[in-house]
């Protein structure tokens, strides 16, 4: 659980208490199925705006970049070497954001979420997950975190 002054904050003290440190920079691996290509646009161009290197798969790549997001495409796991896990494995991976469907892109899924485990790298499998995450490293850089007691918040 996190407590703070505002939604972002409180997210990243939770993930924080769960374990997993948000990345201040980096690259930023996006792969969406068809249904979440409308939602992830505006969360890849806060990441974008954030300074973040976007990588996506190929159906993900082409969406973003029509919508004026800067992406880089990266090969599916299952689409030869070097792929996505690849790229996890040498450390140049610092998010993942991947929503799969299909028995194809399970399986990838699959590879990619034990890998990231592996490596510590965050990772989400939900749009919303995403924009938690833009808007903690957001607000983070903006204020920074800062330890309080309850009584600072609801009085006492």
């Amino acid at each position: 659980m996190g407590i703070d002054v505002s939604f972002g904050l409180a997210f990243m003290k939770g993930q924080l208490a769960a374990g997993q440190r948000l990345p201040e920079t980096g690259t930023v691996f996006i792969s969406v199925n068809d249904r979440d290509k409308a939602a992830i646009t505006p969360v890849a161009k806060a990441f974008d705006d954030l300074g973040f290197k976007i990588i996506a798969t190929g159906g993900t790549a082409d969406h973003l970049a029509k919508k004026g997001v800067h992406v880089e495409r990266v090969l599916k796991v299952n689409e030869g070497r070097p792929n996505i896990v690849d790229l996890i494995k040498n450390k140049q991976i610092a998010l993942v954001v991947n929503t799969p469907s299909g028995k194809r892109t399970v399986n990838d899924s699959k590879e990619i979420r034990q890998t990231t485990l592996l490596y510590g790298v965050p990772y989400t499998t939900t749009v919303s997950g995403a924009a938690a995450m833009a808007q903690a490293i957001r607000e983070e850089r903006g204020h920074g975190l800062s330890v309080r007691c309850l009584q600072d918040y609801y009085g006492g």
